[in-house]
């Protein structure tokens, strides 16, 4: 199938985005408006901590720090406008280190690194009243489960899908239909194979081979159409751009199947946009090791003292993946005409100027 271009809406024109896109994993943000702070169709809050600290950020500052299937959000008790919300996605480690809270003294924080595109953040939240389980021991557990349970989510080719050629269902996921004859048309002759349509997901696999397959998340369909092909009416599936925007057609005879399954995924479709399955099971659920994972964080590092942060939470939370005292080697820049450091993570000079 040729790749045809899809409308554009207007939300997508300004913001690169559609207004129901899942943002919410993938995301670090700083001082967001109370909707973006809203939780969207499926996200459920999974845990609530009462009073945490921002160290680094907003030390002496109490706070609630919330745990979703999808992130990780804190906000200021005194001004709400004061937030973050981290998404699972983002998160590359987390550990425990000492550090001096001007509520606590001195005591163990969770300190938790992020990376969105070439940007990197520290966050270092303290737990000012002891709960079960433990701040570290809950966040582990939710990427855990998020790590997990990513075929929810995420379109994946050539995958260990099947048993037997059997499609292995996910625990919350419930086959429909299995259509035979099948072709994929991703080729000039096409290739035979089997569909399955369960509540999450269209899988497809060739006979031949089974490793040959394509497991399509709801999450990742932009639309679900019938159109003419030089094999004659095809089902053609377009993915969202987060998911590489493919195009994917499929040959279904005679004509009735055919439109049986398209009415079917379409219907399918449209319950999953209502009511979105993302998958993470947290709790009893989860790794089993992920909650002992809390007490073995604890890194052997010299207590941090936060200062006062300075200029936006860009600035506040970038992470320096050098090292303190290092210096790197200098640049031409030609907007200021000088030889400097060159910008660390991406940053751009206009960024850092924005700083100030």
């Amino acid at each position: 199938m040729s790749l045809e271009p899809a409308g554009t809406s207007l939300a997508a024109a300004l913001f690169g985005k559609r207004p129901d896109e899942l943002w919410q994993d993938h995301e670090v943000r700083f001082d967001s408006p109370p909707a973006a702070l809203a939780y969207r169709r499926g996200e459920q809050v999974l845990e609530t901590f009462d009073l945490v600290e921002d160290t680094k950020g907003n030390n002496g500052e109490g706070g609630e720090l919330i745990l979703t299937n999808l992130r990780v959000i804190w906000f200021c008790k005194t001004q709400r406008r004061t937030n973050i919300s981290i998404g699972c996605n983002t998160i590359t480690s987390v550990s425990i280190r000492p550090v001096i809270s001007r509520l606590k003294g001195s005591c163990s924080a969770v300190f938790v690194l992020t990376r969105q595109n070439q940007q990197r953040f520290e966050f270092i939240f303290t737990a000012l009243a002891d709960s079960k389980p433990g701040l570290a021991s809950a966040i582990q557990l939710l990427l855990s489960a998020y790590e997990g349970s990513r075929l929810y989510r995420e379109l994946r080719l050539r995958g260990a899908l099947l048993a037997d050629k059997e499609l292995k269902l996910l625990p919350r996921e419930a086959a429909y239909s299995r259509v035979n004859g099948v072709m994929n048309l991703s080729s000039e002759t096409g290739n035979l194979g089997t569909f399955y349509i369960t509540n999450v997901r269209v899988v497809w696999y060739s006979n031949m081979a089974v490793s040959f397959n394509v497991s399509i998340p709801y999450l990742q369909v932009k639309s679900v159409r019938v159109c003419d092909s030089k094999f004659g009416p095809a089902l053609v599936v377009d993915t969202t751009p987060q998911s590489g925007g493919y195009v994917l057609g499929f040959k279904v005879d005679p004509k009735e199947t055919l439109d049986y399954v398209h009415k079917e995924i379409s219907s399918l479709l449209q319950a999953y946009m209502n009511s979105p399955v993302f998958g993470v099971e947290y709790g009893a659920n989860a790794s089993t090791d992920a909650a002992q994972q809390g007490s073995a964080m604890v890194e052997d590092a010299e207590e941090y003292q936060p200062g006062d942060p300075k200029g936006d939470a860009w600035a506040a939370y970038y992470a320096d993946s050098t090292g303190e005292g290092t210096v790197g080697e200098p640049v031409y820049n030609v907007e200021l005409g000088l030889a400097t450091e060159a910008p660390k993570g991406g940053a751009t000079i206009q960024q850092l100027w924005s700083i100030l």
